[in-house]
Parts: structure tokens; sequence; C-alpha cells
């Protein structure tokens, strides 16, 4: 096997236009202009792996992705590289670096933890369109607190993922989960070793519920045990949601101080 270098390329972008991460068929995608990009600046073809598959209308705040090149970047050149790549990307697409990281790496089974996060804007509000859900009825934040701290109790996420996902497990570890005002909007953070699709969506929803009083924090839990997606409430729009940090093991990188790299969660 020929002997390779491979980096994690850092980014963010607004995904309002893009069918989601992950390339389709003749449809506008992330990874397709990041791929186009890399492969312009370096003359080759180049494919990325990223760390997971964000839905059509999602945003990330912070996404990694790995490739690899027959030759191994100076510092200039790293520098230099990502200036060529932002005057290649599109203005909703943005990368921060490229790290250098050992030759087995992968963007997206080296990641430990992931937290999203979910903006609702709690009063009308023009200049939030696109970037939150606008979600004006009277909520009870302490009680969709309370549920959020039930799911700590919980492994199996069955009941807020999507059916037929084909995943070997629907058991993910929760780290952090609860809901914040800042000023006019209501957000919601998790953190978690992996999600299911649709999960995160599905969560706000049904807390949504109890917030407004229409699920009560048994039925909450009761909609956990159930294991049953026809039980949770709806999936909450897509463009108030956020991939806000991706964290890995300081040894995947090489050559990085990357307590100054990662986002603080």
């Amino acid at each position: 096997m020929d002997k390779h270098y491979r980096y994690f390329v850092r980014l963010a972008y607004n995904g309002a236009r893009y069918l989601g991460w992950q390339v389709q068929k003749q449809q506008p995608t992330v990874q397709e202009v990041v791929n186009d990009a890399l492969s312009k600046i370096f003359r080759k073809k180049i494919n990325v792996v990223g760390c997971g598959r964000t839905d059509t209308g999602v945003h990330a705040r912070e996404f990694y992705a790995h490739f690899d090149l027959h030759s191994p970047l100076s510092q200039k050149e790293i520098g230099t590289s990502v200036k060529k790549l932002n005057g290649c990307l599109p203005n909703d697409v943005v990368v921060f670096d490229l790290l250098p990281v050992k030759s087995d790496a992968n963007a997206r089974f080296n990641a430990v933890k992931r937290t999203y996060k979910y903006q609702v804007s709690t009063r009308k509000d023009p200049f939030s369109l696109g970037s939150a859900y606008a979600y004006y009825t009277k909520l009870d934040v302490k009680k969709m607190n309370a549920a959020a701290a039930l799911l700590f109790e919980y492994t199996d996420f069955t009941s807020f993922s999507k059916v037929n996902t084909q995943v070997k497990t629907n058991n993910c570890k929760i780290y952090r989960a609860g809901w914040e005002q800042d000023g006019e909007m209501l957000v919601f953070t998790i953190t978690a070793d992996r999600f299911l699709r649709n999960m995160v969506r599905a969560v706000v929803g049904t807390s949504l519920d109890v917030g407004r009083g229409k699920l009560s924090l048994p039925g909450f839990r009761q909609v956990i045990e159930d294991m049953d997606r026809s039980k949770a409430g709806y999936s909450v729009p897509p463009h108030g949601l956020y991939l806000h940090a991706v964290e890995y093991p300081g040894n995947v990188f090489l050559n990085v101080d990357f307590s100054q790299k990662n986002i603080d969660i």
C-alpha cells in the first residue's frame, strides 16, 4: 500500500441550501462542494469522509472530515491551502484548519462525543428566519429540563429514531442535555457518544410537548420505555438544528495542541 498522509479538515456550514452532508445524485450537498474545492487546490481527485451525516437543512458550527495526500504539508502550506480552500468554497461553507492526524485516523469512527444545539425563537423575529424554529406558545422550561434529565437514565432511544435505519444498535450514552434561555432564544444542548437519525429533532419536539402541557413527565418517560417512534412527539424543522462540536482523543492528532482547536463543550 502506498504511503499516505492523512488530514482532518475542520469546517462549518450553513445547511439551508444543501440536501445534507452526504453526496447525492444531481443534488447540492456539502460533501460535494468540499470534495470539489480540495480536488481543485491539490490537483487530484479527493473524496472526504465526514464525521457524520447531517440531514437536509441542518447546519454545522463544527464538522470534521478526513482525506489523504501522497506527501506531507508544511505549516506554511497548510495556511496557504486553507486560504485557497476558502477562496474556492461558496460563502455558506468555511474551512478553519487542516490538521495532520495518524494515518489510520477516521473522522467518523474516532469521534468520542458530539454536541448538537437546537434553537427555538420564542418571539417573532425576522432576523432568526432560517436559523431558529419560530415557536410562540408559552413553555414551562423547568419541566422541559426535568424531561431532559430523564434521558440520562436510559441508553435505548428507539422512540426518537427514524424507523428502518439499518443501524446495529439504538443505544447512545448521553453526557449532557438541557435547555437554556438566551434572550428571546431558547436553546437545547445535547452531548452524546453517538446519535440516531432524527434523534435530536424528535427529542426536541417531544420536549416541547412537555413544555406546553400536552405531555406529562411520566408520559415522557413512557415514550422512551415504549421504544416506539409513533409514541414520541413530532420532529421539529431542520433549520433550527446545529452540529455544535465534535470531540476526539488527543492522540489522534500529530503535532497539534488540540486543546486550542476544539470548541469547549
